[in-house]
């Protein structure tokens, strides 16, 4: 019996939102463009893409959308890279801001410099296939990761692809990449919550 196709969100309020779609397409995932709060109850799991988080703090204000989105990270698969990465995150600093707090990693905005700093990587990864293509623009640092959280991938000495139970977060573009895995990583985590469900 084939596996039933799973339904994810990507959050459409700003950023790469239409190459996270296209990727999850291409690995077989139904994808839904979030751009309302009541989208989410609709959903397998959700990816928040890059862009500028306090822009997407100002997005989220509305509606109670904010509120909504925490309670779903809290218990639903939920991807989020470079900017994503930062609402996830418990702490935030450089500046500090306002976050969903739900991963237990602290992470420093633009650690990396500016847009003409941005660089295409690749590192060494424990997801299977050799080292991970990693696409960097402006991007955040993973400063400190907590006991729960498991680290799939550095950048250097600093965690880049980190995964704490249903939550998985990337201080790179992996939209921006050829390199599927690891929104496929995130694939398998949704299709792992569905079973237990």
């Amino acid at each position: 019996m084939p596996a039933p196709v799973l339904t994810l969100g990507v959050l459409a309020l700003q950023g790469a939102f239409e190459a996270h779609a296209a990727m999850l397409r291409e690995l077989g995932a139904e994808v839904v463009l979030v751009r309302r709060p009541a989208q989410l109850a609709e959903l397998d799991g959700l990816v928040i893409p890059g862009g500028e988080s306090t822009t997407f703090l100002k997005h989220l204000e509305r509606d109670g959308f904010f509120d909504i989105l925490q309670s779903f990270a809290q218990t639903t698969p939920t991807f989020g890279t470079c900017a994503g990465a930062i609402l996830l995150a418990k702490d935030v600093l450089n500046p500090a801001q306002r976050s969903l707090g739900v991963m237990d990693i602290a992470i420093e905005r633009n650690f990396y410099g500016r847009q003409n700093d941005s660089a295409i990587l690749t590192e060494a990864t424990s997801l299977p296939g050799g080292p991970l293509e990693m696409v960097y623009i402006r991007a955040p640092r993973i400063a400190h990761t907590g006991t729960e959280v498991t680290t799939l991938a550095r950048r250097g000495d600093d965690p880049a692809l980190v995964q704490q139970g249903h939550l998985l977060a990337a201080t790179f573009h992996p939209e921006l990449g050829h390199d599927t895995r690891g929104h496929q990583h995130f694939l398998d985590m949704v299709r792992t919550a569905n079973t237990r469900a």
